[in-house]
């Protein structure tokens, strides 16, 4: 499926409706019928063909269609809304969609945003934590962001007071990018005293919400917008914690989605180093002391951005990778080419091609080409 006409959309809320249909169910659902539309025409028996279809739930989404017209208007109503505030919405259908939050096992089917996604946001560290943290947390998350938006580093994070607050304001005031997260419709600010810091985001980053207008920020919707907030970044890191946080919440749900894990130790006897230090403890988050720890940690998904601040005349170069930049020095070349020009064979040149790849030296372009940073 591509990106969703009006009456697709209508089509996809009007399936959401159904009381006990949500995304897994949905994408079961598209798996056997490819369409929305053929789904909400499939008799009761076809539709409990579909894996976790029961015949009371199959009944449900045959009866759906008798209040399309209502869901019509109230998705025309939302859409006006959005628009008046500066909102849209995208699917996970649409190109926009960000890639990595594809990749999780349930990622939402409708995102609404503010803002425009960056080419660089695909290099993302979320950095979370307790809404009542220690000087101490407050200056690490300060430094540690301000280390990271330098080398090209989006930041995310939930908009919550505290942490959440700190990592978002350090990456605006250090030209940053930062993305917001928030369990509440767009139309509603929460925490209320961060509208400045809401509206900053919106200008120069972007603000993510899985709940339609008017949603009230509810504690259940926390959970959810925590897979968002770590399925958005190659790695997590928790500035400091108790061990009930909702930030040790969004190191599980790292975990649980592939993604690396850091944390900052903290003094024993603080509430608030609880939970970090029991991250560490148990080997489930790294001890780091800087924001190169993370960078090292996460080196190969980051040397896209990390490789274009390393001086190229600090790198040593074999033979071979000297070979191959002296042929690129002019243009871009494909593979081919350049096994042609320095008299070796394709594989030895894809091998030298990566290892000046992760120094920062080359950029692999489509179609197999290759240039000079």
């Amino acid at each position: 499926m591509g990106r969703l006409n009006f009456d697709q959309l209508t089509d996809l809320y009007l399936l959401l409706s159904v009381d006990r249909i949500g995304p897994a169910k949905v994408r079961n659902l598209l798996a056997k019928f490819k369409d929305i539309s053929n789904i909400l025409a499939a008799n009761i028996s076809e539709l409990m063909q579909t894996e976790g279809i029961s015949k009371e739930l199959a009944s449900r989404i045959r009866k759906a269609s008798s209040y399309k017209d209502s869901i019509r208007k109230s998705l025309e109503k939302e859409i006006k809304l959005l628009e008046k505030i500066g909102g849209r919405i995208i699917t996970v259908w649409d190109d926009e969609f960000p890639q990595l939050l594809k990749k999780i096992y349930d990622p939402p089917l409708i995102l609404y945003l503010m803002g425009n996604f960056d080419e660089m946001d695909k290099y993302s560290i979320a950095v979370v934590g307790t809404r009542q943290p220690t000087n101490y947390g407050k200056i690490q998350t300060e430094k540690i962001v301000a280390d990271l938006v330098q080398q090209n580093i989006t930041i995310i994070s939930g908009l919550a007071r505290g942490i959440d607050s700190v990592a978002h304001s350090s990456a605006l005031k250090n030209q940053g990018r930062t993305i917001a997260v928030v369990g509440s419709g767009l139309d509603i600010i929460y925490p209320s005293e961060n509208k400045k810091l809401f509206n900053e985001i919106k200008e120069r980053g972007v603000i993510i919400s899985e709940f339609p207008p008017g949603t009230i920020p509810n504690a259940e919707n926390f959970p959810r917008r925590n897979r968002i907030i770590s399925g958005l970044s190659l790695g997590t890191l928790v500035i400091e914690t108790a061990i009930t946080g909702g930030a040790m919440q969004t190191a599980r749900l790292a975990l649980d989605q592939n993604r690396e894990v850091f944390a900052i130790p903290g003094n024993l006897g603080i509430k608030q180093s609880e939970g970090t230090n029991m991250l560490i403890q148990r080997g489930e988050a790294e001890l780091i002391k800087s924001a190169e720890d993370i960078l090292t940690g996460l080196e190969l998904k980051l040397k896209p951005v990390i490789g274009k601040n390393i001086p190229k005349q600090q790198k040593d170069l074999t033979i071979f990778e000297e070979k191959i930049l002296n042929c690129l020095l002019n243009e871009p070349l494909h593979i081919d080419k350049i096994a042609e020009k320095t008299d070796l064979s394709t594989s030895d040149c894809l091998v030298n091609l990566l290892s000046l790849e992760f120094k920062g030296l080359v950029k692999q372009l489509p179609g197999k080409m290759f240039m000079i940073m």
